[in-house]
Formats: C-alpha cells, structure tokens, sequence
C-alpha cells in the first residue's frame, strides 16, 4: 500500500490532529455520535470512565478495548503502555501497580506526549514515566517490565512482527502481555484497505486473527489467551464513503469480519524474586565486621 515511513507519518498527523482537539470535539465527529459520522477512530472504544484510576482529561476515546482490566498487573509492577497517547491507560495501570511501581507510556506522537506529561504532572505522579519513540524500536531496556498493555495500536504499525520482538525482549522473563486490537476474519474490500483514513482508524492496518495469533506463538510467548473479543461494525455513513450502495450490501452480507480482540500471553522463564533481608541478622553481622579487613 504505502512504505513503513510513510503509513508512520500518516499516523503520526492524524493522531497529533486528535490530540488537538481532544474527546468531546473528536466525539462529535465520530461514529457512535447522534449525526451521521466521517471518521472512524471512536466506532471501536470502550467505555472507561468507571474504571478506577480513569482520567477524563487523559481519554481521547480512542481505543478498541479495556486491557488494563486483564492485565493482572499487581502492586509494585513495572508496566509499559504502548502508544500511551494521552495516558489513560497509564493512569489506569498506575492505580494497579500503586506508587511503589513504575509504569512507561510509549508514543511517536510529540504532541500526545507532552499531553500525557502534563497530564501526569497535574495528577502529581512521580512514577508515571511517558517516553518519545516507535514500539517498533521501544527505548527500553531488556527485560524491564512485568507487565505490557496496549490499546489498539499495534494494528498501525506496518511490521507487526517486529512490534511483537520488542514485547518478548522488554518483558521481564515470566512477565505477560495484554493486548486490544483489530484483527480481521476474511478480507476487506480493496476501497477499505488503500485509504489512508481507514488506517489512521485502526481497519485498513488490521491484519487476520490467524495470523496475529502465530505472531505471538512464533515469538516464543506462551499461554496464550483470548481474553475478549467483540465484532466492530462500520456504519453504513462510513462505507458508503468508499464503496457503491451494491457494494455496502455485499460487504454487510458477507463472511468478512472486524473483531476487537483482548490477547494475553506470557514470555517463558520465572520472574526473579527480591532476597529478602534479615534485618536482625544483618544487625548481628555488620557490628561484628572488622573494619581492618574492608567488610564494613
């Protein structure tokens, strides 16, 4: 369709745009709203505002599922969000991990980023870290997080694969990942799939539920899981925009499906544990060390 650099920066406009605007504007102009829509970014996004740690300000409405509420991440955790956007996700993940934990947002968006950052300061979090850079090429070192969440966003990148790597290499050895985003069963219309908006909302990108699946599996991760799944429906506002009325019907009537999916998975080894300390014995040990000999 495009180049890898060129569907980025496709991206990268449309969502600095969203950014812009914010949710109530981006609403108005979206599927689900009262008047016919134009775009395609909200037709997928779950409600989040009674989920604790939610930030209004923080949600753009932009994505296609609730993987934080899979996620199992427990207190003290290190959990990335990939393409964190304004941080709502983050902010959630936050709640779960506690102010003992850190969590690292990931967006290739300046804009997006410095609205999360601004976010993060209004709110006083000190441990809720938001980093510029491709998931394709995280700015993370190995084997850092416990935990990996992601919103509807690895259907953007054009190498999938290589988004999934980055997840095995960052995650902590028995670390897990959950993950929402659109998947396919069957192929979209030829109109669909070459139109820049369409992948800007998160449909022309997606790739078949087969495929997706055995990109997990082929990188090494384990257990894998459907944790949701739900279908997607395009309005007939928004078709209409890119095939004939014969058309519509055909695509409505067919076998193609657009799914929302949850996946969670598990990268092999076992999560290394903190010693814990004896602190009476430490007491013991460190008044009866000889300073002579280096140990105190």
């Amino acid at each position: 369709m495009e180049n890898e650099q060129k569907l980025k920066n496709i991206v990268k406009d449309r969502y600095a745009h969203i950014a812009e605007q914010g949710k109530a504007e981006n609403a108005a102009s979206c599927c689900g709203a009262t008047t016919p829509s134009n775009k395609v970014y909200n037709i997928m996004m779950d409600d989040y505002s009674k989920t604790d740690g939610y930030v209004e300000d923080a949600d753009l409405g932009l994505g296609c599922g609730l993987p934080t509420q899979f996620a199992k991440i427990k207190s003290g955790d290190t959990v990335i969000d990939l393409g964190s956007g304004a941080g709502n996700d983050c902010f959630v993940a936050r709640h779960e991990t506690g102010a003992q934990g850190k969590v690292i947002g990931i967006d290739f968006t300046p804009i997006m980023v410095k609205k999360a950052r601004e976010n993060a300061d209004k709110l006083g979090f000190n441990n809720v870290e938001f980093r510029e850079g491709d998931i394709d090429n995280m700015p993370v070192n190995n084997d850092v997080a416990d935990v990996i969440v992601s919103n509807c966003v690895l259907n953007l990148v054009p190498n999938k694969q290589k988004v999934i790597s980055e997840i095995f290499r960052t995650l902590k050895p028995g670390g897990h990942f959950s993950i929402s985003d659109i998947v396919l069963v069957g192929n979209l219309p030829d109109a669909l799939k070459e139109d820049a908006e369409m992948y800007a909302g998160c449909v022309a990108g997606a790739i078949q539920k087969t495929e997706y699946l055995q990109f997990i599996k082929d990188a090494g991760f384990q257990n894998i899981q459907i944790q949701k799944e739900k279908p997607i429906v395009i309005p007939n506002d928004i078709l209409e925009k890119y095939l004939s009325t014969e058309e519509v019907k055909n695509f409505n009537s067919s076998d193609t499906g657009i799914f929302s999916i949850t996946v969670y998975a598990e990268k092999p080894g076992e999560k290394s544990s903190k010693p814990k300390i004896d602190l009476k014995n430490f007491q013991e040990e460190s008044t009866s060390c000889n300073p002579n000999t280096g140990c105190c």
